[in-house]
């Protein structure tokens, strides 16, 4: 499979909104694993279709829970609570922000064999959940941060902490 070139802030294909998956193909099949490889490559924990170029209602998640997540066609169903913390984006390097985003997140999708599925995520599970779900609808992190964005240090990029 292949690594894929990240856009970044700037890239008008980050502001568009993504089409829904109506089938799994297997260039579909394929996206979906270099969307994994470019995420892991990059130290990320999330990942969507557009941050590849591709408009595609597509996002995979690994927040290091022991599962890797495909979340295709999602949608927020239901969120509670409320936690503010340090956010950051692939498409966004070097930049770090405080973000305040539910604490409980449910959402229904379709997984990579477009079988319906719900998902349930607290905290950092929820934080990245909603992050690559704004980048469907073309929005960015940035416009949610509260204050000014932060330089980060390539040791917390290496580290994952920030970078979703």
């Amino acid at each position: 499979m292949a690594i894929r070139k990240i856009r970044t802030i700037g890239d008008e294909i980050l502001r568009k909104h993504c089409k829904p998956v109506k089938e799994i193909t297997p260039r579909i099949t394929e996206l979906i694993v270099d969307m994994f490889e470019t995420m892991y490559e990059t130290n990320g924990v999330g990942l969507a279709a557009s941050q590849v170029g591709i408009l595609k209602q597509i996002v995979v998640i690994d927040v290091d829970d022991g599962n890797q997540y495909v979340l295709i066609n999602p949608e927020i169903v239901e969120t509670r609570g409320s936690q503010t913390g340090p956010e950051g984006c692939l498409s966004v390097p070097g930049k770090s922000g405080t973000v305040t985003r539910p604490e409980y997140v449910k959402v229904k999708a379709f997984d990579a064999s477009m079988e319906p599925f719900e998902l349930e995520g607290e905290g950092f599970l929820a934080r990245a959940i909603c992050h690559e779900c704004d980048h469907l609808n073309g929005d960015l992190y940035v416009d949610k941060v509260e204050g000014e964005l932060e330089d980060v240090s390539l040791d917390e990029e290496e580290e994952g902490e920030v970078e979703e």
